[in-house]
């Protein structure tokens, strides 16, 4: 009886932590279909990044090591996402934000806690959307291997000539990648608004995965010798190993899952599944082939960004990073959208409709300033893997295995056996430790990257 007070003690006390506890939103829930969520997952998951992965995972681990930590992450993933949308309704109370779950069961420093991980992965997360965004649309335009010739392959007209000699720098491709994720946000205010572009982004998402597909098995095929050594010395092999496996992680985890959850019609549990089901099924499927193939094309020499080693032709690589861009414009809006959901919540009209003059004047105010700066700290910091490792390091690991199995253990332990108890245990403890060698080795890259590039770098 004095256990169920105290935990009723600190739901009451979480439920008075600040103004948008509870269900009191801004942006829509109970309205998609598992369907579209599955979408969302398969299209966000295959976003842009999938380039980098064979660089980031396989070429500091091997064949071997890769592909049973590539497994046995994913098995895990599905595992601890499976379980936290059991999560979404305890005891009759719904829970849409991953923080108002665990300040409930845990108190008010585990939800801002929880929060601040949050937010730093989803930040962290944006601002590496915008660089890449803006490399792949540099990449487009005014890569110095491709010729107007090769441009006039695909199009007769000589509507590319300006950009093939354009003097930008990358600063310039990540400010206007900044302004038109700005103005999607900003058009499209929500995870619910998006059905429409998920069908786009899924073409988009298409498109580059065959020609990725297409031109690394070609350039596979002559590439008769295929290094695949991890020639690194055994202190930088033990780092990047761990860098490699916060890729993975990064690969099949957000951290956002109840906030993705709460979109949906009821069965709100079940339907979450289903979808996580088709993410880790045919979304995963996509986003491995993509690594597996493009380390078994280029080995150990494998770019942190796949189309830049295309041998050819040219109008493939126009194409492939063309359609980055646009799907990572589309994919960018989703992995923020807790943000934009909080900061939504926090300062519109709620009595007003999301689009009244009043609230559309404070959503421009609010995607403005947040884009500004996402913007301006991409630019200053364009180092593409390195904000995949912290953000897989520091915030995703206790999001994804270390809160699922605390809940549990809180909400579930009086009733479960020793063994699943010491399940859950063995998860907190290890993926603890886990998670503070990942963020040194992930602080360490950092390091050392800063060291070889400086600020502002036209790489």
């Amino acid at each position: 009886m004095e256990d169920h007070d105290g935990l009723q003690k600190e739901r009451n006390e979480a439920k008075a932590l600040n103004d948008d506890s509870g269900l009191n939103t801004a942006h829509r829930i109970d309205h998609d279909p598992w369907l579209q969520v599955g979408l969302l997952l398969v299209t966000g998951y295959n976003c842009g990044y999938i380039v980098s992965f064979s660089n980031l995972i396989l070429k500091p681990l091997g064949w071997t090591w890769g592909l049973i930590a590539m497994v046995f992450i994913a098995i895990l993933s599905l595992y601890a996402n499976w379980l936290l949308a059991g999560f979404h309704i305890i005891d009759g109370q719904r829970f849409i934000r991953y923080r108002d779950l665990m300040g409930c069961l845990f108190g008010k420093k585990i939800h801002h806690m929880t929060w601040a991980l949050q937010v730093l992965n989803l930040l962290f997360a944006n601002m590496g959307f915008i660089l890449l965004a803006g490399n792949s649309l540099k990449e487009s335009y005014i890569s110095p291997s491709f010729s107007l010739y090769s441009l006039c392959e695909i199009f007769p007209l000589e509507i590319h000539a300006a950009f093939t000699s354009s003097p930008l720098r990358l600063q310039d491709y990540i400010i206007i990648s900044g302004v038109i994720c700005f103005l999607f946000a900003f058009i499209v205010p929500n995870m619910s608004s998006m059905g429409a572009w998920f069908a786009l982004s899924g073409f988009f998402t298409l498109i580059y995965v065959v020609t990725i597909i297409a031109v690394s098995i070609k350039d596979g095929k002559s590439n008769i010798k295929k290094d695949y050594s991890v020639s690194r010395s055994n202190v930088e092999k033990v780092f990047n190993a761990f860098n490699a496996i916060s890729a993975i992680l990064f690969t099949n985890t957000s951290g956002m899952l109840p906030e993705i959850q709460c979109t949906l019609h009821k069965p709100a549990v079940k339907n979450m599944r289903k979808a996580l089901y088709l993410q880790f099924t045919l979304g995963l499927g996509i986003y491995y082939v993509i690594t597996i193939i493009g380390y078994w094309a280029y080995g150990s020499h494998v770019s942190e960004y796949l189309p830049d080693q295309f041998s050819g032709p040219k109008w493939a690589s126009i194409i492939a990073n063309s359609a980055i861009f646009f799907q990572t414009i589309i994919s960018q809006n989703v992995f923020c959208s807790p943000i934009h959901e909080a900061l939504d919540t926090r300062f519109l009209r709620l009595d007003q409709s999301l689009y009244s003059l009043d609230n559309v004047k404070r959503r421009l105010l609010l995607r403005g300033g947040l884009f500004l700066l996402n913007t301006f700290i991409a630019a200053m910091f364009p180092f593409l893997g390195d904000f995949v490792n912290l953000v897989g390091s520091f915030s995703l690991f206790p999001l994804t295995f270390i809160f699922p199995s605390m809940i549990f253990i809180k909400v579930q332990g009086r009733k479960a056996n020793s063994a699943v108890k010491a399940w859950h245990w063995l998860n907190i403890i290890g993926f603890s430790f886990v998670t503070l060698v990942t963020t040194i080795a992930a602080l360490r890259l950092i390091v050392q990257n800063a060291k070889l590039y400086h600020l502002f770098a036209d790489t």
